[in-house]
């Protein structure tokens, strides 16, 4: 029998045979019974929040893609009013985290969570603001956005794909899974790929029509944003490999490269 024994219960773990039947049962009626620390109370608060705060950012997401998509300028304007409940969350998130440091002084996992939850908030605070940018180009765009062009851009594409790489960077995030947070990095070429192809797929665009000019210029400047949140994704999952490993994986690809000769 293969328990897996969170890194806080390692020292009970090493006091009873896990493996073996009759004492398996004391274990495990240990670790139920078992009250939580004020520190540990204190990181899942922080970690409930910044589960809420990713949910929020998720819908700020997905509310954008449907204002440029429906042509909403209602459904924009919320977007960029509940752009302030974002900056809210970051601001009390970094206020809890820092809270924790002076009152317990954390070492080890909880140590590398807290660092995690303070660049994790940033990331999710930026990409909160990829979505109010969208939102706002919905809101000063004076013509619809034709989807027949958003489709041949790759941009819908684009935006699903990021939307569920988010998507998935949290649930990496709830269940500190890291094969999922590594899978992001790779997932994240698809992002690179329609952005590296943008200006040839743009042009094509505004050669089928001249007027089309200012929905095009606003087409591309959203691939560039969507490409940002993989790359702030790719961020998360760095965090979560970081604190849960204990392994730093901060520029681990670009230096790949370099040792494989690339420029």
């Amino acid at each position: 029998m293969v328990v897996k024994v969170n890194k806080r219960f390692s020292n009970l773990s090493n006091t009873y045979n896990i493996y073996n039947p009759t004492t398996l049962t004391t274990f495990t009626t240990i670790i139920t019974n078992r009250k939580m620390t004020p520190l540990e109370n204190e990181i899942n608060a922080v970690k409930k929040e910044l589960v809420s705060m990713w949910i929020l950012v998720q819908s700020q997401l997905n509310k954008a893609k449907e204002a440029m998509v429906q042509f909403d300028k209602d459904l924009a304007r919320e977007v960029l009013i509940k752009e302030k409940r974002v900056n809210s969350f970051e601001l009390k998130i970094d206020r809890d985290v820092e809270n924790v440091f002076a009152l317990y002084c954390p070492v080890a996992v909880d140590l590398r969570f807290l660092l995690a939850a303070l660049k994790i908030n940033t990331n999710l605070e930026r990409v909160g603001d990829i979505a109010a940018g969208i939102a706002l180009y919905v809101v000063e765009s004076s013509v619809n956005f034709d989807v027949k062009n958003l489709e041949s851009t790759s941009l819908l594409r684009m935006y699903e794909e990021a939307v569920n790489i988010f998507i998935d960077t949290r649930t990496a995030f709830e269940k500190e899974d890291t094969v999922l947070a590594r899978s992001i990095f790779k997932r994240d070429d698809v992002l690179d790929a329609v952005n590296d192809n943008a200006p040839i797929a743009i042009a094509e665009v505004i050669k089928k029509d001249i007027k089309s000019i200012p929905e095009a210029l606003y087409m591309l400047s959203i691939i560039r944003k969507l490409e940002r949140v993989g790359d702030q994704a790719k961020n998360m999952a760095e965090e979560i490999i970081f604190y849960v490993e204990a392994k730093i994986m901060k520029h681990h690809e670009s230096g790949n490269r370099l040792l494989e000769g690339e420029e």
